[in-house]
């Protein structure tokens, strides 16, 4: 086995990236300085990925308070509007929020319990068993929350997400009052319009309104869908997926423009080192951090934009399979050889629902790849918004 290495991702550094920016030639002339300076050797199906924070700052997708403010007094009337199941978040949530304020006279923020929908906890589920409380059918107001609960904390932030919600709601000039209630039909008896603020689960959530009598039902995916007042927008995902760039705007998902990108990047590096290198943009991965069990994904997906070759699922054998069954009777280098043989026998065709393939991951390629460059690169400040991956493809059989 001449090759002792498989899977290596690495985050390469790169210029702070403004409005404006080529970002394809920079995306690529990073890449390529780190072939020149680091001695990064390229190869066909090597992998490059980049921040979508970079994406949407180049392209200048930002909007302000007063134009999510805007829209949402447009579209919900400005009256007393429904917030419902918002994660909680300072960095993803809490300027929208501001924005959603100012645009009503009275929130009604529905909070789900005891966690939001990507893991961040009010409360453990243990208190809740203490206190008799049944997530799924309870609703509790704000006043009976405070005297079962207190003032609980976030794990890790430190953060009471009740208080600092409702007074960023009240900063922004409107009324509120909170509720706790995980069918999102409880909402119906304080308003008919409701904005939805979550996430993967935002289609069944507007299904279920509309059809309980919701007169007027938004997502955050269907805010600040065009410009306003010359605003950045995202046509597909709105709101979702953005964050706070200061206190009054918000970066958005990376809008139109965002598929071509990666395209150019993949066609200017095969011009230049005559390998075909796929190109993918990531956000959040997907992943469930066991201690303040934050599954992480805030996005409405892992990866906006890739080439086709990373279109699909893994199709692998798991070799431990092979190992303590098939090949049971075999050690040393005739049951590598073996194993070898067997990877080099499969016909491309899918090995779903095939013992020998049980065990491995059952994700997508991009959620896959976009959650470990999500890692890589962390969210501080490492400064390698791009990370380039190779070996993602081999198998065993690869020298």
């Amino acid at each position: 086995m001449s090759r002792m290495y498989g899977t290596v991702s690495m985050g390469l550094r790169a210029p702070i990236i403004r409005q404006g920016d080529d970002l394809a030639k920079i995306v690529t002339g990073s890449v390529l300085d780190a072939m020149k300076e680091e001695g990064l050797v390229p190869r066909d199906r090597d992998v490059v990925c980049m921040t979508e924070a970079i994406v949407a700052r180049a392209q200048g997708n930002y909007a302000s308070v007063d134009n999510i403010a805007t829209d949402v007094r447009n579209k919900l009337g400005g009256e007393t509007v429904g917030v419902i199941f918002p994660i909680l978040s300072r960095n993803r949530f809490a300027i929208c929020l501001r924005g959603i304020a100012k645009g009503c006279k009275k929130v009604i923020l529905m909070l789900s319990y005891p966690s939001d929908e990507v893991g961040n906890h009010l409360i453990d589920l243990d208190s809740l068993d203490e206190k008799g409380i049944n997530p799924y059918t309870d609703v509790l107001s704000e006043a009976k929350w405070r005297e079962l609960f207190g003032s609980p904390k976030h794990t890790f932030t430190g953060v009471d997400y009740v208080e600092y919600y409702s007074e960023l709601i009240r900063e922004s000039g409107a009324e509120v009052e909170v509720i706790f209630a995980n069918d999102c039909r409880a909402i119906l008896n304080y308003t008919k319009n409701v904005l939805c603020c979550d996430i993967h689960s935002r289609v069944r959530t507007k299904r279920l309104l509309k059809n309980a009598g919701a007169e007027r039902v938004f997502g955050l995916d269907e805010i600040m869908t065009e410009s306003i007042d010359g605003s950045g927008y995202n046509a597909r995902y709105g709101l979702l997926g953005s964050n706070k760039a200061t206190e009054d705007t918000v970066k958005l998902f990376p809008g139109e423009g965002c598929q071509e990108l990666v395209e150019n990047i993949q066609q200017m590096l095969l011009e230049e080192t005559g390998k075909h290198i796929e190109v993918m943009v990531y956000g959040d991965g997907a992943f469930k951090d066991p201690v303040g069990k934050i599954w992480e994904l805030a996005d409405p997906v892992v990866s906006p934009a890739y080439t086709p070759g990373l279109e699909g699922t893994p199709n692998e054998l798991k070799l431990k399979y092979l190992a303590d069954n098939d090949f049971a009777g075999l050690s040393g280098k005739e049951l590598q050889l073996a194993i070898k043989n067997r990877i080099m026998d499969k016909d491309g065709s899918s090995l779903v629902g095939n013992m020998v393939s049980q065990g491995t991951t059952p994700r997508r390629l991009t959620d896959l790849i976009g959650s470990l460059c999500d890692l890589t690169s962390g969210s501080g400040d490492k400064g390698t918004p791009i990370v380039y991956i190779q070996g993602y493809f081999d198998n065993y059989t690869n020298e």
